[in-house]
């Protein structure tokens, strides 16, 4: 949407088919590389692919959470404005709704570049300071479903939400799955839910798609807890604000260098226990994910010899709305063979 003259926001158009469109575009780009064992070219061709994309959605953009600061990545840096908004000079007055966004091209490189499951292309969108500028430190998470996220803390015990969880959910926490990233720093962690009975689904990578998974109902997943990537919080905290979910999360600084950054992004307590609308807290938020290897919630890219065939989770919390999507783009040249 474009209006000359007044300023138009996010609440006057819905941006949601052409966001789909860039995550597609960048899970296309890195599905040709899936297997291939080079996890840093598979994030190159999704990012070219996203910012590429990008190029075409009617706003006035700005990249809050992207691949680095300024002098680390050439595009979808932080700070950069993308859209056709930031290309606008004709001098006529038209004005495109100021957009913050937050991305992962490809989220799971390691996943992609080896072929394992629950890779995906992601972005989250809300309207200007809608979503926290989050250092690129590590947080710790806990997340859950909306029917039990006024029932655990941060700060209480493993056992504690566990029970807690299992309560809300009127099963015994035997019955409960968590998932936690395999990591050296998790031992302690993963002895603790272990003594619960609770069981325990280790993941490589991609504890954003695992947080996605803890608020659908049906997954097969009741929560997901440790340590991960703060940037990644952000993403998590927009779906959990379209999914009613929740996230609990804190920032780990161990340095004064951790802590200028943090300061350097207007974070001045550094202890805060964030939530998902603290993360993420515009009131038109959208969020944006396609499958580029099979996962629980979405199938990857799949390739025919008429086109390619994508599967994608489009959220919105104005208006509420989930919608599972799946598209086949065709070949121009072809005639289309659709296969269930």
């Amino acid at each position: 949407m474009r209006i000359a003259g007044d300023q138009v926001t996010l609440s006057d158009s819905d941006l949601s088919l052409d966001f789909l469109s860039v995550v597609e575009q960048a899970a296309i780009a890195c599905a040709h590389t899936m297997g291939q064992g080079d996890r840093h070219k598979s994030d190159q061709v999704a990012v070219e692919a996203m910012r590429t994309c990008m190029d075409s959605v009617p706003i006035d953009g700005t990249i809050v959470i992207g691949e680095g600061e300024r002098d680390e990545a050439p595009m979808l840096f932080i700070g950069e404005r993308v859209g056709l908004g930031a290309k606008a000079t004709d001098g006529k007055g038209v004005r495109f709704p100021k957009v913050d966004i937050a991305v992962d091209p490809l989220e799971g490189t390691n996943l992609c570049a080896t072929g394992a499951p629950n890779a995906i292309a992601v972005l989250a969108a809300s309207e200007s300071g809608g979503l926290l500028h989050a250092p690129d430190l590590y947080m710790e998470k806990l997340v859950v479903g909306p029917s039990s996220k006024h029932a655990v803390s941060l700060d209480a015990p493993v056992a504690d939400n566990l029970r807690a969880i299992a309560r809300c959910l009127e099963r015994d926490v035997n019955d409960l799955v968590v998932i936690v990233l395999d990591r050296p720093r998790h031992e302690s962690l993963i002895e603790e839910i272990r003594a619960t009975g609770a069981r325990i689904r280790l993941i490589g990578d991609g504890d954003l798609s695992a947080g996605i998974a803890a608020a659908v109902v049906g997954s097969g997943v009741h929560a997901v807890m440790g340590t991960g990537g703060a940037p990644e919080g952000v993403l998590t905290a927009a779906a959990m604000r379209c999914l009613n979910g929740e996230i609990f999360a804190r920032l780990v600084v161990r340095t004064p260098e951790d802590e200028a950054r943090s300061h350097a992004m207007g974070i001045t307590n550094l202890r805060k226990v964030y939530t998902s609308q603290d993360l993420a807290s515009g009131q038109n938020i959208i969020f944006a994910a396609t499958g580029v290897t099979d996962g629980a919630l979405m199938k990857g890219v799949r390739f025919f010899g008429d086109g390619v065939r994508t599967h994608s989770l489009i959220m919105q919390s104005k208006p509420a709305r989930i919608r599972f999507i799946d598209t086949i783009h065709v070949e121009q040249t072809r005639m289309v063979r659709v296969r269930f």
